[in-house]
């Protein structure tokens, strides 16, 4: 078996297995009703999964993105409910300083993880100040897209399955994303064959901060209201999915379709947990202990691979 298709194997058959368990435990579930339920919140969820992985496949991490996407979340209820145009130019403003922060990255080569730290923060206090207290309101149009009821299958499916396609077209199939993934391969070789690293991890960022706007906008649209605090928990998900779908930290291997199959499985684990009513402060843990299963079977069958 190919390296990507071990890749994807594995958390294909990581959600297969949950999935499997879910209807096994409660087989109303498996119903259009119950599988809305079980995957609510997997379009946000894996929209910041993909942002995590732009960052990831240049050889990067972000640890700002849960912030952030509470940050556009806390846009999407007040500005761009109340004042479109306004909340339009904030959010396009967001994506600016995510561009430049790659761009600031890669000129003073700094360590991305201390500086999406610091932003971590910036992002968090914008928020407080846009939104101090649990509130605003969700745009109909938003609304209206995250609630729509598609034939067939629930619309955190099609969403998703319609994300995986977007973003294996966009990282694996076209010019731009050959060249992403070179920089996190080999940054030189591409800076030797004449193209501006600094633009690239620039548009990286860039990319990664349009998702997370995204997914800020999704959130609110299936809460219908926003919080200073509401994705924090986005980061160590998002870097989860990465990893879950087959993406490692170096050398800008990822995989689109892999990642957001890990945000689906952390997504409905997270739904089977409360399912059963373990406790919200164990949840993390035991989605920690899924992680490591799949990155376990991961290293068994690469070694048995390479003996």
């Amino acid at each position: 078996m190919k390296g990507i298709d071990l890749r994807l194997a594995l958390p294909v058959l990581s959600l297969a297995v949950l999935l499997g368990a879910v209807f096994w435990m409660q087989p109303r579930a498996m119903s259009y009703t119950g599988l809305n339920l079980l995957f609510n919140l997997a379009v946000p969820i894996a929209l910041a999964t993909i942002a995590q992985m732009l960052v990831i496949m240049v050889d990067d991490i972000d640890l700002s993105i849960g912030t952030y996407v509470s940050f556009c979340a806390c846009v999407t209820a007040t500005l761009l409910h109340d004042t479109p145009v306004v909340g339009i130019l904030v959010l396009a403003a967001g994506v600016g300083v995510y561009a430049a922060l790659g761009a600031l990255i890669e000129l003073q080569k700094l360590p991305a993880i201390v500086v999406t730290l610091g932003m971590s923060f910036v992002w968090g206090g914008l928020a407080v100040l846009l939104l101090p207290a649990p509130g605003g309101a969700s745009p109909d149009w938003i609304t209206t897209i995250m609630k729509a009821r598609p034939p067939l299958m629930p619309m955190a499916i099609v969403a998703c399955i319609l994300l995986a396609l977007a973003s294996h077209l966009l990282v694996t199939r076209s010019a731009m994303g050959t060249l992403l993934r070179g920089v996190g391969g080999n940054a030189r070789s591409v800076a030797r064959a004449g193209w501006s690293v600094v633009r690239l991890r620039a548009l990286a960022y860039g990319l990664a901060g349009v998702f997370g706007v995204l997914s800020g906008m999704a959130l609110v649209g299936l809460a219908t209201s926003a919080d200073a605090n509401i994705a924090l928990r986005y980061t160590l998900l998002s870097i989860a999915g990465v990893i879950l779908g087959g993406g490692e930290f170096t050398g800008g291997r990822v995989s689109p379709v892999g990642a957001v199959i890990g945000a689906l499985t952390l997504t409905l684990a997270g739904s089977f947990l409360t399912f059963i009513r373990l406790s919200p402060d164990w949840q993390i843990g035991a989605q920690g202990v899924i992680l490591i299963l799949v990155l376990a079977a991961r290293l068994l069958v690469r070694r048995r691979r390479t003996a």
